[in-house]
């Protein structure tokens, strides 16, 4: 299952979700958000999402991992809105019978996710300017 959420993300509760008697193993990643990125102070985020693909997409990232790493069962939530320094912006979960594939499938999950899922982050620094990650050198890889 993977979700969008403009609320805040509640991790037990969300681990509460993945229990399951076959369970040996359970693995997590939290994403938080902090207040530096590649040497400038970063005031909060901002995160802006394609909902209908990030669903799509996310449900085809979540099967190749069940594919390849054998879990029982695997949740992601990931936040929009403004998100302020310390806040959860994304969630990965996995319970799986042995604490290989629990280990394995959350971290193919998440650096899939970070790849492929419409996901787009702005960045307030402290000195007043803001900018979408990633998305300016995007443009001058383009005009090359």
């Amino acid at each position: 299952m993977i979700e969008v959420t403009a609320t805040r993300i509640e991790p037990a509760e969300l681990q509460a979700s993945l229990q399951d008697p076959g369970a040996g193993g359970f693995c997590s990643f939290e994403g938080w958000v902090r207040n530096v990125n590649e040497g400038r102070a970063v005031e909060r985020l901002e995160y802006e999402a394609y909902e209908p693909l990030v669903i799509a997409e996310g449900e085809k990232v979540l099967a190749e991992a069940l594919a390849q790493f054998p879990y029982l069962e695997a949740r992601c939530v990931h936040r929009t809105g403004l998100l302020e320094i310390g806040d959860l912006a994304v969630w990965v979960g996995v319970a799986a019978p042995h604490r290989d594939e629990a280990f394995k499938a959350c971290r193919y999950i998440i650096d899939e996710l970070k790849v492929r899922l419409p996901i787009w982050k702005k960045e307030h620094y402290v000195d007043g300017d803001s900018g979408w990650v990633n998305c300016e050198r995007c443009a001058e890889h383009g005009a090359t």
